[in-house]
């Protein structure tokens, strides 16, 4: 059975009879403001992609790439994560726990014996596993593990052969550092998305940063063309757009306050590392995701963990009317 995702509007509303276009959708982790994508010139749309367009140069600038990593485009960081575990021979894999369900599924379909970890269990471990999928910052928990921490990790594992696979899916919206940086170290895989922080998950565009060796053997298991010749005229242009950039952390941080203030009004600890999104524990989160339904707001509920993840609210009306029906249940 396929994990369970946010963003699934149609479903909620045959489930709660309410009109799709009622709905306030906190359930992702996307960014309610997207990259303004320019009109996209025609021959954009005529001729098949080429990979020589000089989008791999503008993505080594923006994320400061060494020259000895291989940067490649990718569908989304989620066609990446499904494909690589086909590019090593089965083997023993740790995968967080909590964590984006996608990379165990992966991971296991693909016939390897995946062991499920939460933070506290890496260190102890980490000398059994030939591979360490770490998502960072984690979701849905918004937890950030420090650089130094995962380059030790990783040397641990490359000394026998292993892989680090970092997914820095929603890394650009949080202060945590890039491994970037550090991409052209043999058994270092990182996964960036230009879905969550630029709003554009739609374009279904991202990276794989690694040796240009096992970036090689990615391209050839996703065929040609596989990043469309749209995706990556939008990939170009956002990624340069450093002002732009700027200002939408300045945007999510101030929205990521005004959402933690709104819920710790109405009882509620909002945790996590992530502008992007808050994590809370709570006893009765089966009952305030439902009265939240009930009601058009839509957030992801964590049933095995009990507790809740919210997106940011992109306007101050939809923040009012999350603020609205959570004081109803605080006081029902």
């Amino acid at each position: 059975m396929s994990p369970e995702h946010g963003g699934r509007l149609n479903q909620a509303a045959r489930r709660w009879g309410i009109p799709r276009q009622d709905w306030l959708d906190l359930s992702t982790g996307i960014s309610p403001w997207s990259w303004p994508v320019p009109v996209i010139p025609e021959v954009v749309w005529r001729r098949l992609p080429e990979d020589d367009d000089g989008l791999a140069t503008v993505c080594r600038e923006a994320w400061s790439l060494p020259a000895a990593a291989g940067c490649l485009p990718v569908p989304g960081s989620q066609a990446a994560l499904q494909t690589l575990p086909r590019l090593r021979a089965p083997c023993r894999v740790g995968v967080p726990d909590p964590g984006y369900a996608e990379h165990a599924l992966a991971w296991s379909t693909a016939g390897h014996d995946v062991v499920a970890l939460d933070a506290c269990a890496i260190e102890t471990a980490l000398p059994s596993l030939d591979v360490l999928v770490c998502i960072n910052p984690n979701n849905p928990s918004g937890k950030l593990t420090d650089r130094d921490t995962l380059l030790r990790w990783h040397r641990q594992l490359a000394d026998r052969g292993g892989w680090l696979v970092v997914d820095e899916a929603f890394l650009d919206a949080s202060e945590g550092d890039s491994l970037a940086p550090y991409s052209d170290r043999p058994g270092l895989i990182v996964l960036r998305s230009l879905g969550k922080f630029y709003g554009l998950a739609g374009v279904r565009a991202g990276l794989m940063l690694a040796e240009p060796a096992l970036c090689e053997c990615m391209d050839k298991r996703l065929g040609p063309w596989a990043v469309s010749h749209p995706a990556r005229f939008v990939m170009a242009g956002a990624v340069q757009d450093r002002d732009w950039r700027q200002q939408q952390r300045q945007r999510l941080r101030q929205s990521r306050q005004a959402l933690d203030q709104c819920l710790l009004a109405a009882g509620l600890v909002p945790q996590g590392d992530c502008d992007l999104f808050v994590f809370c524990s709570l006893p009765d989160a089966g009952r305030c995701h439902e009265h939240l339904a009930r009601q058009g707001i839509l957030v992801r509920h964590f049933p095995s963990l009990s507790a809740l993840r919210l997106g940011l609210p992109g306007r101050k009306a939809d923040l009012c009317r999350l603020q609205q029906a959570l004081r109803q249940l605080k006081f029902s």
